[in-house]
């Protein structure tokens, strides 16, 4: 009799303990996804998921926040779909990620808020083709998105805020939806600015964000020097190069000796 028992009470304290990971309530309130444009078209994300934890889930999240080696895939048992990569590139997908879970902030009325942090890199953000001897025109890759999907398209979270920050210098030639922010500057091609946001919901199935940058003169040798190096006549042009450099030096040999 005091067997089984003993086996019972061992059984329902497993039961609970499964039950208290389980059950540990987590809502999500508000989700920022900023996506920080440079001109090789690449660009860092970085992504701040906010959730409130009920009370009774406190010592869980501090418990799951001091245990490091919890991964992304088991956050996201406890969190929901919503912790993920809202920017992708399906054929490179993302490097240097890092993810933080933060400390968690306790309200009067019981429980708290926590910032769930991701940054991350990802390519082919952009395409870019070159308009003019020294101006690039970039124009952003929407099918990177990766927030709500819908029969029409993509679509931003409720509680949501998407931001591009675009580089200094940037002038934009093209922008649909209007960003909710700024709220004005349509009128001048948003000149001199170079963050937009969208909020709550905002569609993104037809998703437009183009701008043009003028080049510097480095970075047009910068430019050229990298497309030679990695073109497949760069044996060709070496070997040119070296028999220029050989041709002045016999000729300085020449006239030295003359």
């Amino acid at each position: 009799m005091y067997k089984h028992l003993t086996v019972f009470m061992v059984a329902f304290l497993f039961v609970l303990l499964l039950a208290s990971n389980a059950n540990a309530s987590y809502s999500v309130v508000h989700l920022n996804t900023t996506v920080i444009l440079n001109t090789s078209n690449t660009a860092q994300v970085n992504e701040v998921l906010t959730v409130y934890v009920s009370n009774y889930s406190v010592k869980q999240y501090e418990t799951d926040r001091d245990a490091l080696n919890l991964s992304l895939s088991t956050w996201q048992g406890l969190i929901g779909p919503e912790l993920t990569q809202h920017i992708l590139n399906s054929h490179s997908g993302v490097y240097g990620f890092k993810f933080l879970p933060g400390p968690l902030a306790p309200t009067d009325f019981g429980g708290g808020y926590a910032n769930l942090y991701m940054t991350y890199y990802v390519k082919q953000v952009q395409l870019s083709r070159r308009i003019a001897p020294r101006v690039i025109q970039y124009t952003f890759n929407d099918s990177v998105f990766n927030f709500g999907h819908s029969l029409s398209g993509e679509y931003l979270y409720p509680n949501t805020t998407f931001t591009i920050i675009a580089p200094r210098g940037a002038k934009i030639i093209s922008i649909y939806p209007l960003p909710d922010s700024p709220s004005v500057g349509f009128s001048d091609s948003y000149k001199n600015v170079t963050e937009f946001s969208w909020y709550n919901q905002e569609p993104l199935s037809k998703f437009t964000f183009q701008y043009d940058l003028d080049t510097s003169l480095g970075f047009e040798i910068n430019e050229f020097l990298y497309n030679t190096y990695n073109s497949k006549l760069f044996p060709i042009y070496l070997a040119i190069l070296v028999i220029v450099i050989v041709i002045i030096g016999v000729l300085l040999a020449i006239k030295k000796w003359r």
